[in-house]
Parts: structure tokens; C-alpha cells; sequence
């Protein structure tokens, strides 16, 4: 993800506040106070980091230190292309659905060469060594002197979280001539900011099974030789849902995608993962991959492989796809994959699919926690969703397994890329799928875990602690969006103070790895070979690929024409029977759930023993899936009436 890195949701990093982008105002996203600037120059806006701070301080940075930056690019219109990209993506805007090309986005909003060049001469110019120039960035090396000459700032070493890096002691500034041409500057501070998959997702590299009992559907089998909980006899975990069951739960009907692009990004790429997918649907009941149906869009190389865990997300792109092509069986996917799992490359795999036009639908499992997030990379990111807006491509992002994030960080925010006013924020619930895959309920993901006694009479600290749960809450930086108003109460909305801030996730699908989905994939078997082997998982990691299926059969229920950026149009259906309205307790006040889990000790066999518990479902955090919206779920999960409600007549 950036010159820093990212994580898979599987997960992301980036840094502190979002940055001010000229006419963002449309999309409700924040006005920063100016910081100051010489005379003659125009500050950068947030380039100094949060963390930064006099206390912090460790002294200047030496001055023949390396540095190695990108000059992110405004473009010809920058105002303008915020204004496009809301009015194409409003249905009450006439302008709705007038997309345009790759060819004619560039040539109206991407940079000039112009803009290019003058950016190169003016590093030069400054002693720094210009290593690469395109429509969306020029990049240079160069020693720290050098740098602080270009950007009107020093740079100093301060601590943080217990290391040091290095940050401007000041907003970073460029000559007020080169205002037009630079919309953020990433580089200057080398604090990690890197993205990673989640904890839901084991390491591909070693095997890992499910042990039973299972119930193959919601409530199937009764464990009933364990204790209760919560008054009654719970139903053993599902063995995982396939896609037959998340189309009932969700309303495919009979729509499969077909006309429809679905990309994936991730960083790296599995070697296996065609031939992963290919049996996966074979043994599940999906319909079997066209010729041409799953492609791939790789870099000449990657980097950072062993400090990214390059294996670790091999699991997350097999999901994915996986999930996509069970809930969309006809639709086209692409994984366009990164260099490695810093925003650098992963903004490469993004611009990818703009530029090129690659897909209607991008799902994107991956991300980190609005503290890390910097203005510099936010500013980045929000042009290329923008661009994508105007051609018509929503991305949709997963919202976090985490909670609200203070069992994991401390303090209580949301994720990020998800909080962006520019993507789709996908959340989580824990799913009931019934016999003859009826729906029957969802909760919001948030799960309890109490262990089995040694006496096999009770759950030991019942209802015990907490794992994970749908990311959610308000954020710290972006304010609120036009679509969120009327819908997001001011209770969330307001969270963090007198300001009505945007607050996720926006929709949501199952994510609960109790009530999860069956994914299949290579692994390295225990006696060292490597074998095809079937797991069950979750996270928002799952969420987010459902949602873009099912947005791929909204796509085909709209005769192929673009969602787009699909917020707007998932608002305007609040409190329609277009959603599953979900609550914690979908079976009254008092009644909680919860589900039997019996895992392997070792992983993969019963030759360590086995560990039983029991996980409550609909405990996130401090977080609520409530009637209406809330910051678990959103609006709620797709239901019958939803893709049909985009047909166009």
C-alpha cells in the first residue's frame, strides 16, 4: 500500500487525518485548516504527521540520509472531477450514469504532460533524482538536504510506538506556481504504512482444517452432549456455506453476472489459484470457469516479500474469487494483483483497473486503522476512486474484523480505506441459513468465546471474551457524505464531537467465520507435500467479494449498465424491502445465540486433541446492530427485493 505497507482483510495501514482535495466538498469530505506556507509557496496540507510532536522529538535527520518520494498529481481539474464523480453517481442528479471512458477521464481530469514535466524540473532543479513519471505520479530519489530544499521543511527523527522515523517538523510546501499540478506529496515521512490480510485467514503454507461435528446448515445438528447456553442447547458450527446457499440468502434469483466485471485486488498472487478455483466450484456446485472467464494482471516482480507475508495472502485472493464466482457464477474476474503490500503498489493495482478500464466491480479485502492512515496517501487513494467514479467502477472495501478497534489498538476508530467517502464500506453478520437454504436471520458479526470446563459441564468464564467483530464506528477525519444524511443517525454520526462525520460500514454480508464460507485451496499438507484442501472462513474479508457478486447481478438486472460508485444508490434504497434490516437479537430482546465450535489443537488433526468451545454471535465491541442503520451492518444486507431493484424498465 504505500511506501509503507498494508494488510489484508483480510488488511491496510496508512496514516492520520484526510487531507482537504479541492472540490471534495460534494462528497462532504473535511476542509482542513490551512497551514502555513512561506510567501510564495502553497502548503501541502497534512504532510506534517499527527504523530510528529516537540515531545517526540529525536533531532534532525541527517542530512545525506536517503529519500525516496511521490509527487501525486492534481490533474487538469481537480474540483471538477470531484463534482463529476458525485453527480454521475446520484440517481437525482441528472447527470446519473453518464459515464465516461478511460480514454476521455484522462483527457478531461488526468495530468498533462505539461504538469509532468514542469513537476520533474522543478525536483531536478533541486538536486533530487527523478526515477519515474506517469499520469498519476512523478517519483525521486534523492539525500534528505535535497528534500528539504524541494518541500520548504526539515526533517527530524521523532518516536513512535516505541521506534523512529522520520516526518517534516513542518507542513511540507511547494512554489505557489506548481499549486495546479501537485495534489499531495508521500515520501517524506518513512513510518510504515503498509496494509495486511486478517487474522480470520490462515496461513496458506500450512494446512488448516475444521474438525466436527459440523451442521450443514443453520441449526442442522444439536450439540446436544454439551452444556447450554444462554438457556438452551445450541446447533453446532455450519461446515461453511457455498454459494448455493449465500444466492438463496441473498436473492440471485435466477441473475448470474453474466456481461459483468468483478476485479480483485490483493498484493502478490496465489501460483495455484486457477486450478484452486476450478475444483473449488467443481466440488461445491458452482458452474464451472469459461475459457477467459478468470484472469490475471501481475507485476514484472515483487517486493518486500518476507516482510508482507507474500504466502500469507495467497488464502485472501483464493477467497475472493471464490466467493465472487459462487455468488456471481457468470460474471468475468480479474485479480489484478500488487508488487507488495505497501500503498505504493497497491494504488499501482488500483490505477491499473482505471486506467485501463479492467472492471465494472473492484473488492478490495484489505486495510488498516484511521490512526495510520496519512493525508498524503488518503489524498492518493480518493483520486483514484474519483477517476473510477466518473468511468463508472465502484470499489468496495471491507470494513474491518476488529470492532471498534480498541481491544486491538486502544482507541476506539474505524478502518481505512472503508472510510473513505469515496468507496463502498463493507461490513459484517453472522448469517442463518436454513433447511432448504431458507434464509432465516443474521446478527452482526461479533463473537464471544468461553471454553469447555475440564468436567465437560460448563463453559468456563461464560460468555467469555472477545475474538473479533465488523469493523464500524465514526470517523475522525471525514466528514459526512450527502448520501449519509437523513440515514445515519446523529447519535453515530456525531460521535466524536459537534461535526457530522461519515460512519461505516455502508452495507454488509455474511463475515462471521462461525457461520462462514467453505473456500478451497493449496496447502502444504503435514507431511511437507502440497494438496487441495477445503477450510471454513470468514472476516469482512468474505463480506466485501459477496457484495461485489451480488452488485454484479445488480449490474445484469440493470441490462449491463455500471452501478458506478454505488453509495448514493444504496442509500436512496433505506428502509426498503431491498435490505434485510439486521439486529443483534433478530429472535426477540431476550434471546441470545450462539453456536458450538470444535477446532483441532494442532490445526489439521486429532492427533493434539481438539479445543470446544462456544461463540456468541451479535456481541461486537462496544458496537450494535440495531433497527435502521448502524455502524455493524449499515443499511443491512441485500435481501430478494434487492437486485430486482435495479431493474430498469
Amino acid at each position: 500500500m504505500r511506501t509503507s505497507r498494508a494488510r489484508s482483510r483480510a488488511a491496510l495501514s496508512m496514516a492520520a487525518t484526510l487531507p482537504l482535495l479541492a472540490g471534495a466538498l460534494a462528497l462532504g469530505i473535511p476542509t482542513a485548516s490551512a497551514d502555513s506556507a512561506p510567501s510564495g509557496r502553497d502548503a501541502l496540507q497534512g504532510t506534517k504527521p499527527a504523530w510528529a510532536t516537540a515531545a517526540a522529538d529525536q533531532g534532525a535527520t541527517s542530512d545525506s540520509n536517503k529519500v525516496s518520494i511521490r509527487v501525486h498529481l492534481a490533474g487538469r481539474d481537480a474540483k471538477g472531477l470531484a463534482a463529476y464523480a458525485a453527480a454521475v453517481s446520484d440517481p437525482q442528479s441528472a447527470s446519473y450514469g453518464k459515464y465516461l471512458s478511460a480514454e476521455q477521464a484522462q483527457a478531461r481530469f488526468g495530468a498533462t504532460q505539461q504538469q509532468i514535466d514542469r513537476v520533474g524540473q522543478w525536483l531536478r532543479s533541486n538536486g533530487l533524482t527523478v526515477t519515474g513519471a506517469n499520469q498519476h505520479y512523478v517519483s525521486a530519489t534523492g539525500d534528505v538536504a535535497a528534500a528539504e530544499k524541494a518541500f520548504g521543511t526539515q526533517l527530524r527523527n521523532y518516536r513512535k510506538g516505541g521506534r523512529t522515523y522520520r516526518a517534516p517538523a513542518s507542513t511540507a510546501s511547494v512554489p505557489a506556481g506548481l499549486s495546479d499540478a501537485v495534489l499531495a506529496v508521500s515520501g517524506l515521512d518513512n513510518a510504515p504504512h503498509k496494509s495486511s490480510h486478517d487474522e480470520t485467514l490462515p496461513p496458506p503454507d500450512a494446512v488448516f482444517r475444521n474438525s466436527g461435528p459440523f451442521s450443514s446448515y443453520y441449526g442442522s445438528k444439536t450439540a446436544s452432549t454439551l452444556p447450554s447456553a444462554y438457556g438452551s442447547k445450541v446447533p453446532y458450527a455450519v461446515k461453511g456455506y457455498t454459494g448455493k446457499q449465500l444466492r438463496a440468502a441473498y436473492g440471485a434469483g435466477d441473475w448470474t453476472g453474466k456481461g459483468v466485471t468483478v476485479a480483485i485486488t490483493d498484493a502478490y498472487a496465489s501460483p495455484t489459484i486457477a486450478k484452486d478455483a476450478a475444483e473449488y466450484a467443481k466440488r461445491n456446485g458452482d458452474a464451472p470457469y469459461r475459457r477467459g472467464q478468470l484472469s490475471q494482471v501481475l507485476p514484472a516482480d515483487y517486493t518486500k516479500t518476507e516482510e508482507c507475508g507474500a504466502s500469507g495472502w495467497y488464502g485472501e485472493e483464493t477467497l475472493d474469487i471464490e466467493a465472487v464466482h459462487a455468488v456471481a457464477p457468470a460474471a468475468d474476474i480479474v485479480y489484478v494483483g500488487g508488487a507488495s503490500c505497501y500503498d505504493a503498489d497497491l494504488l499501482d493495482s488500483l490505477n491499473k483497473v482505471v486506467d485501463h478500464r479492467l472492471a465494472d466491480i473492484v473488492s478490495n479485502s484489505w486495510g488498516d486503522i484511521e490512526a495510520n492512515e496519512t493525508p498524503d496517501i488518503a489524498a492518493a487513494y480518493d483520486q483514484v476512486f474519483k477517476m473510477g467514479a466518473i468511468e463508472g467502477i465502484g470499489f468496495y472495501f471491507s470494513s474491518g474484523d476488529d470492532g471498534d478497534n480498541v481491544a486491538s489498538t486502544g482507541t476506539k476508530q474505524i478502518d481505512v480505506p472503508s472510510n473513505s467517502a469515496w468507496v463502498t464500506s463493507v461490513g459484517g453478520t453472522a448469517l442463518a441459513v436454513g433447511k432448504n437454504d431458507t434464509y432465516q436471520w443474521e446478527t452482526g458479526w461479533g463473537t464471544l468465546k468461553a471454553s469447555l470446563a475440564d468436567d465437560g459441564k460448563t463453559w468456563t468464564g461464560f460468555p467469555g471474551a472477545y475474538t473479533s467483530g465488523a469493523g464500524g464506528g465514526t470517523s475522525s477525519s471525514v466528514k459526512q457524505p450527502f448520501y449519509q444524511r437523513g440515514v445515519v443517525p446523529d447519535s453515530l454520526a456525531q460521535a466524536n464531537g459537534k461535526k457530522r462525520m461519515r460512519t461505516a460500514p455502508d452495507i454488509a454480508a455474511v463475515a462471521d467465520p462461525n457461520t462462514g464460507f467453505l473456500v478451497g485451496q493449496t496447502q502444504t499438507l503435514p507431511d511437507g507435500s502440497l494438496g487441495y484442501d477445503e477450510y471454513r472462513i470468514g472476516g469482512t474479508s468474505l463480506a466485501a467479494p459477496v457484495i461485489a457478486g451480488v452488485q454484479a447481478l445488480a449490474q445484469q438486472a440493470r441490462h449491463g449498465l455500471p452501478i458506478g460508485f454505488a453509495n448514493p444508490a444504496i442509500y436512496a434504497r433505506y428502509g426498503s424491502k431491498a435490505y434485510h434490516d439486521v439486529t443483534d437479537h433478530p429472535l426477540g430482546p431476550n434471546r441470545d445465540l450462539a453456536v458450538a465450535r470444535v477446532d483441532f489443537a494442532n490445526g489439521f488433526d486429532a492427533a493434539d486433541g481438539v479445543l470446544t468451545s462456544v461463540r456468541s454471535l451479535g456481541k461486537d465491541a462496544s458496537l450494535k446492530a440495531v433497527k435502521g442503520y448502524d455502524d455493524v451492518t449499515g443499511v443491512g444486507t441485500p435481501a430478494a427485493g434487492y437486485v430486482n431493484s435495479y431493474r430498469r424498465h
